[in-house]
């Protein structure tokens, strides 16, 4: 085994002194990377544990009468075999990359089985893509095949026809007219196969960053990505085990689906839900949680904010939850305090990004949980903050947020760009390419992206501030801020807001928004122009695209 050592404890001249407290002091620095030099993430899902609890369900589908069925690692071990075999009969060869355009199913998982067991790079597929962006990614990893169903076959015949010479396309939920389908392939397959003996650094997936700039990036990942999640999972969900069940409504094409929940549930012996919904419904993530028995769910703020819109039935929700997790962005204080309420347990924060996972979280058992801060580095990554010239900053500070290379949850790299991979990394960091601040006893804060800090009459400002303040008014709905030029003070502050249900813009209301950040916040940043939108820009994961906002004040006249 190899013994990493990016989990020692901080030598005595570390500029970062001040340490945790004891108890997540102990449990940081007693922990140790064990990274094996083979691994394979195909056979760690499933062959470990058919060896010993065959019987046991690994995987919950919800069926389209609203009922689960339960799928044990023996009926995954032999399904993914013969999938495996499968695509060696369709001329599919280990390094070969594999499309994967499907959501939440029990066939997403084997079908992902199978191709790491074949040794071969999964592409995962957002289902609500358009052609064209399917057709950019197929064509940009070199796809050699796509898996998906009926219900997006439209979409993966048009991106075929954007691509010359691609194919084939393999549906799995039954047959399509003139296509391979699963069941076929599978039927005449055997349900034995030897998984590849794969190092732990040969690639596994790809997953395409969103892109604020230019077209999207393929983070290449090694199967040893998947080990590197399992402290992070183990931090945010303590005492997490074989009677929970973990789900998310994010999608399997996400690393915060596919890997934090579908690969990390696998191989850790945690059950798994695998809930089908086309766009996230608040009313049916109650239901699921009450009627399936959902113990560790992981629910990004957007959706946390549509569940807490629904009116609260006579006794409130039922639950059995054991740990409530979220991320993506800063949650305020009035969405932690009701998440409190309503789930019976405090929010669990997280922060990572496609190319370094699961690096910072809150832990209740362990640590306090601050609003506005997303807590401290899960034990085996070295997290800190930067000044301009690459050298560490002390505790409470302000600066760029890298993690140490050598990481196991670490990108190997960006697919076909050495360019961008090389402009990731300096001097031995991963620039995460965010500005965040650290408390005097090492609690992290989000500052903002470092292309979206707000340089205003000297100040170095997050968006996330000055939208959560704006948040917590009884007439706003959702908020932005960016930074637009000002001949005194470089920038000012610009907030577009939308509005709750029973209120209309106006400059009275304006102007209440511009006190009440300036009395809740501070004087220096308060908006000096508020603009109403009926919606603001999102990306697929509901985050608010500050980009397309400063594109659209950038094209205005005399801009």
């Amino acid at each position: 085994m190899i013994v990493s050592a990016l989990a020692r404890p901080a030598s005595a001249n570390s500029r970062m002194t001040a340490r945790p407290p004891d108890a997540y002091r102990r449990l940081h620095d007693s922990f140790r990377w064990q990274v094996p030099a083979r691994f394979n993430i195909g056979a760690a899902m499933t062959d470990a544990h058919a060896a010993v609890t065959p019987n046991v369900v690994a995987l919950w589908a919800e069926q389209a009468d609203g009922n689960l069925r339960g799928y044990t690692y023996e009926k995954l071990l032999r399904w993914s075999n013969r999938v495996a075999n499968a695509l060696a009969g369709l001329g599919l060869r280990r390094g070969d990359t594999v499309g994967v355009l499907l959501g939440q199913s029990v066939q997403t998982a084997v079908v992902h089985i199978a191709i790491s067991k074949a040794g071969m790079i999964a592409l995962p597929l957002f289902t609500a893509f358009g052609e064209e962006a399917i057709a950019y990614r197929l064509e940009h990893a070199e796809a050699r095949a796509l898996f998906t169903s009926r219900e997006w076959l439209p979409k993966a015949l048009g991106a075929e026809a954007r691509v010359p010479g691609f194919g084939p396309i393999v549906t799995v939920d039954g047959a399509a007219e003139g296509l391979p389908n699963l069941d076929d392939l599978t039927a005449r397959a055997s349900d034995r196969f030897t998984a590849v003996d794969t190092a732990a650094d040969d690639p596994a997936f790809i997953i395409y960053t969103s892109g604020t700039t230019g077209q999207p990036k393929g983070a290449l990942h090694a199967h040893r990505s998947l080990i590197g999640h399992e402290p992070g999972i183990r931090f945010l969900h303590p005492g997490i085990g074989p009677t929970d069940i973990l789900w998310s409504p994010q999608d399997w094409a996400w690393i915060a689906g596919l890997v934090n929940v579908l690969m990390s549930g696998l191989h850790l012996g945690i059950p798994i839900l695998a809930l089908h919904q086309r766009k996230f419904d608040p009313e049916k993530t109650w239901d699921a949680l009450e009627r399936h028995g959902i113990t560790r769910p992981i629910v990004p703020p957007p959706a946390l904010r549509l569940m807490r819109d629904l009116p609260v039935p006579k006794g409130g929700w039922p639950h059995r939850i054991r740990t409530f997790a979220t991320g993506g962005e800063t949650i305020d204080a009035a969405l932690h305090d009701w998440a409190r309420g309503a789930f019976g347990t405090p929010l669990h924060e997280v922060f990572g990004q496609t190319e370094c996972n699961l690096v910072l979280a809150t832990n209740s058992h362990v640590m306090d949980v601050r609003p506005g801060q997303v807590g401290r580095p899960v034990p085996g990554h070295h997290v800190a903050l930067l000044d301009d010239d690459n050298r560490e900053l002390l505790w409470g500070s302000t600066g760029r947020l890298a993690i140490r290379g050598g990481d196991p949850v670490m990108l190997l790299r960006y697919w076909k760009n050495p360019d961008a991979t090389a402009a990731k990394y300096a001097d031995g960091w991963l620039l995460t390419g965010d500005i965040a601040a650290t408390s005097a006893d090492g609690h992290f804060r989000f500052v903002g992206r470092d292309d979206e800090v707000i340089k205003t009459s000297g100040y170095r400002v997050g968006p996330s501030e000055i939208e959560d303040c704006l948040g917590k008014h009884p007439a706003v709905r959702l908020a932005a801020a960016i930074g637009v030029p000002d001949p005194q003070r470089g920038q000012a502050i610009k907030a577009f807001v939308t509005l709750r249900e029973g209120h209309a813009g106006s400059g009275a209301l304006a102007a209440e928004l511009q006190d009440f950040v300036r009395r809740n916040l501070a004087v220096h940043l308060f908006p000096r122009t508020v603009e109403f939108l009926d919606e603001l820009p999102t990306t697929v994961t509901g985050k608010v695209r500050r980009k397309d906002l400063r594109d659209r004040e950038a094209a205005k006249p005399g801009a």
